[in-house]
């Protein structure tokens, strides 16, 4: 059982409530600090103060002041207005980490909302109720107010969500799973919509994802340098350490213990007179550790999020005033998705330089042309590699960062963006691609260790090769190779190379 009080979340517990594997319930501090700054926003009610989001428009709408009978109509109208996402809905995981997210900062206190309106996501998320939240419309600036929006819709019982595998009205999905809908009461619209919600939930689900990869990168790369009977030597710890960047020296100790014991390695250490292997396989502990270093920062500044409140304006119950501030704005996680891109980019670069060694005969050490016993009547892995590339591009296409565009929105209002919402889901895909980019360069560097028989690899190798196998056979003639592809890239994304 989560207990939401307000604090930062790790990526890992977020995952886990957003697969429906852990409990979420309010914790009784967090209930105090919620009426503390809903009695704020109702003084300000009750004595008729002119204060932004409780008695005001919104944006540009700003000046223009609300008549106390008017209030109630303010904040539905707020939230049917922005409802305006389109597109594909979010997959599920990632609404449930956009409804943890968004119920764990109105339990900050700074909202001003009721705690009804925080029991409720927290029951919908116990009872599977799960808004159609459309992926696109939100810039990223003013929160995701689209996303957001979408998301608010199901609270009080209008848009649509998914209930027991079906999708029906948010009405009927309340009503089957006995959830009273919310009646939005003064600022709670608001606390509803402005925040970071969704980047942060589809971008920290993704970058979970991508930090996976860095170690199942080198679990790979020491297949491939096996299966190319290259030197381990460029893995020495006393280079690392005269280098101390924390994730190279991760990465190349993880080689070492993966190759430890090698068979193949001990076969041809005297007489193989080659002393350097190609960047791909000499290098792979400072690219792979680069990697490792921006993933843990971009997970860092994503979990400072979780716990952060990203309304406007925010409510200090403490001195009785609420101040307007853009914490909304979703530069510090658009920035860090974007470099999280660069970086798997990165590693999946250097993997299709390795698939490329593994298949060409002019670089593969002795084996055979694409990998095939039968080249000429067999093509092999000709064409797996041609995937490889073809993923590798439109990875590098989305590599380029959306957070260097702007466009000002709310008639100049909102004069600043961050796109963070378009970083997070190119993000995603990028973390799609490279799952297969390193399925094939698994499969690849499993079918070149066939050659290598009877020496054995590391023993970690050995063991990686053993996962391969229990999902793909080794390739004794042509077959369609899409299978064996999606199952390697189901694995990795089960970390079942995370060893």
């Amino acid at each position: 059982m989560l207990e939401l009080n307000g604090q930062s979340l790790t990526l890992d517990q977020v995952a886990a409530v957003a697969r429906g594997a852990e409990q979420v319930r309010l914790a009784p501090e967090a209930r105090e600090r919620v009426a503390a700054a809903r009695a704020v926003v109702e003084r300000i009610v009750e004595e008729g103060r002119v204060v932004y989001g409780v008695n005001t428009g919104f944006g540009k709408l700003s000046d223009y002041s609300i008549p106390r009978g008017e209030l109630r109509e303010l904040q539905l109208n707020l939230v049917r207005s922005h409802a305006c996402g389109v597109g594909q809905p979010l997959p599920s995981d990632e609404t449930r980490a956009m409804m943890l997210l968004r119920a764990n900062v109105l339990a900050l206190g700074y909202s001003g909302a009721r705690t009804v309106v925080v029991e409720t996501l927290i029951e919908m998320l116990e009872r599977g109720v799960v808004p159609v939240v459309p992926e696109k419309g939100s810039v990223g600036a003013s929160g995701d107010l689209a996303p957001l929006a979408h998301l608010a819709l199901a609270v009080i019982g209008e848009g649509e969500a998914f209930y027991e595998g079906a999708r029906m009205t948010g009405a009927e999905a309340l009503a089957r799973a006995g959830i009273r809908p919310v009646e939005l009461e003064a600022k709670e619209g608001l606390a509803l919509l402005n925040g970071t919600q969704a980047l942060a939930a589809v971008g920290g689900l993704a970058l979970r994802r991508a930090a996976q990869l860095a170690r199942a990168s080198d679990v790979a790369g020491a297949m491939s340098l096996e299966a190319l009977r290259g030197t381990p030597a460029a893995f020495d710890p006393r280079l690392h350490d005269a280098r101390p960047h924390p994730g190279q020296i991760e990465a190349a100790a993880h080689l070492r213990e993966l190759l430890r014991e090698s068979e193949i390695r001990e076969s041809h250490k005297e007489s193989d007179p080659r002393v350097q292997d190609a960047y791909s396989l000499r290098c792979m502990p400072q690219v792979h550790g680069a990697a490792r270093d921006c993933f843990r920062h971009a997970r860092a500044a994503v979990e400072i999020e979780t716990g952060a409140a990203t309304d406007n304006p925010l409510v200090f119950a403490d001195t009785d005033e609420l101040i307007s501030g853009g914490n909304f704005h979703g530069a510090p996680l658009a920035l860090q998705f974007d470099y999280a891109g660069i970086a798997l980019t990165h590693l999946m670069n250097i993997s299709e330089r390795r698939i490329e060694r593994l298949v060409n005969p002019d670089m593969n050490e002795g084996l055979p042309p694409f990998l095939t016993a039968h080249p000429g009547t067999s093509s092999g892995f000709m064409i797996a590699q041609v995937a490889a590339v073809a993923l590798l591009n439109e990875m590098k296409v989305l590599a380029h960062p959306a957070t260097t565009d702007n466009l000002p929105t709310s008639a100049g209002k909102e004069d600043h963006v961050s796109m963070g919402m378009t970083a997070a889901t190119k993000l995603r895909s990028m973390v799609t691609n490279a799952e297969y980019v390193l399925a094939i360069e698994l499969l690849a560097a499993a079918e070149g260790l066939e050659y290598r028989a009877p020496l054995k690899p590391g023993l970690g190798v050995c063991r990686a090769y053993e996962v391969v196998r229990a999902h793909a056979p080794r390739l004794t003639r042509d077959r369609a190779l899409s299978p064996d592809i999606e199952r390697l890239a189901a694995a990795v994304r089960a970390g079942e190379f995370d060893f």
